[in-house]
């Protein structure tokens, strides 16, 4: 069936959208209202709001005695946020809370229900310990989500700040990518992998042209639906890269996905840093089970030597003087043939995953790159064209 997906134009915190605080004041809407009732439509469209919304009786109502002043002037941020407020959207009753999903750390999950639409919705819960106030990760996860916008990234619907904790209400979707591995016996359709791949490097390459890094790509943090559209979520780890000479700590990414040079100790991240857990993300779906699957951080590095090669000076130019590397005295191993460990994958696959899986992060192919690749050349060109809100396909 042919996928198509409409990503909804709402602002989790009330902040308006350009579009719609510089509407021409003599926009034909305006004058039609004077002489009729406002509909849910006409707030709708005034707000940015979702289509299914379901609107309070009483809202409307309101609505109609203040008259269509609202709609004479442009909406200011202070009053869409008012407005957003009134109708549900930042508090916890607006949400019914159904199963527990999972917990983490510092945050549980739950599946809920919207009562603005009806729709399922995921919450996340994140405590909130009085000395601590809100956690960064927690902090950094809504600054970043807030601003990406698209049909392969997790939507944020809104955020509810109480004393206790932070709810963060997102778009529900039936799995995650290691569910769905389980579900059908670790043998994912050869053309499914390619979609799914051909998914992810899309929302990754937006993220990348926004200066955004994941950092912990791995699975779990793969949200697919019913329809088959794949989706990243789990920013908490996520940075908004800006001046390249800044260095962050390398204790980030879930070690059987962390690349070589960070696992050697290296800070110098840029948008590479997530290619290499594509690489093992995508001979995962191809093989049904992880590529390097380590247990501590000189054994994540034994794994991907013993595959790829231990690396010399010239593989690696500068490895000769890194004290981790010399420290573990690696056996000197010689390359092995991926094609050799990936049985369903064409020679065009086995192509790019070994573009993904290189020692240096700057010889790693980029998101977008790899998606004019020729693996994806029987998907058609006009899956590259798609606007960022959208993912068609036939699954």
């Amino acid at each position: 069936s042919e996928i198509v997906h409409e990503d909804v134009k709402m602002s989790s915190d009330g902040e308006s959208d350009p579009a719609s605080s510089s509407d021409d004041v003599q926009s034909p809407v305006r004058v039609r209202l004077r002489n009729k009732k406002i509909s849910t439509e006409d707030i709708n469209k005034r707000l940015s709001l979702p289509a299914d919304i379901r609107l309070p009786d009483d809202y409307l109502e309101k609505f109609n005695l203040i008259g269509p002043a609202l709609f004479e002037q442009p909406i200011s941020r202070r009053l869409r946020r008012v407005s957003l407020s009134e109708i549900g959207f930042g508090k916890l009753e607006t949400y019914i809370k159904l199963d527990k999903l999972g917990e983490g750390t510092y945050a549980t999950v739950y599946k809920g229900r919207s009562k603005l639409t009806e729709n399922l919705v995921a919450l996340k819960e994140i405590r909130l310990e009085h000395e601590e106030g809100a956690p960064c990760t927690a902090i950094r996860e809504v600054s970043l989500l807030k601003d990406l916008k698209h049909a392969n990234i997790v939507t944020l619907h809104d955020i509810i700040h109480t004393q206790k904790s932070l709810t963060l209400v997102f778009e529900y979707l039936d799995k995650d990518l290691k569910q769905y591995l389980d579900d059908c016996g670790n043998t994912i359709h050869v053309h499914n992998v390619k979609l799914f791949l051909f998914q992810l490097l899309r929302g990754l390459s937006y993220c990348h042209r926004r200066k955004v890094l994941h950092r912990d790509l791995k699975p779990q943090n793969l949200l697919i639906n019913e329809r088959g559209e794949l989706k990243l979520a789990d920013f908490g780890l996520a940075r908004a890269k800006s001046i390249p000479t800044k260095t962050y700590s390398n204790e980030v990414v879930t070690l059987w996905y962390r690349p070589p040079d960070i696992l050697l100790g290296s800070t110098d991240y840029s948008t590479h840093i997530d290619m290499w857990g594509v690489g093992c993300i995508f001979y995962e779906m191809a093989t049904g089970r992880p590529l390097f699957p380590g247990s501590t951080v000189e054994e994540e590095l034994h794994f991907i030597f013993k595959l790829l090669g231990t690396p010399t000076e010239q593989s690696w130019p500068g490895i000769s003087s890194n004290e981790e590397f010399v420290t573990c005295n690696y056996p000197q191993y010689r390359a092995e043939r991926l094609s050799n460990h990936t049985p369903r994958l064409s020679s065009e696959g086995v192509e790019l995953l070994s573009k993904f899986l290189q020692f240096e992060g700057k010889k790693r192919i980029s998101a977008d790159e790899s998606m004019n690749h020729c693996y994806f050349s029987n998907l058609g060109n006009r899956v590259r064209s798609l606007p960022d809100s959208k993912f068609k396909h036939n699954l």
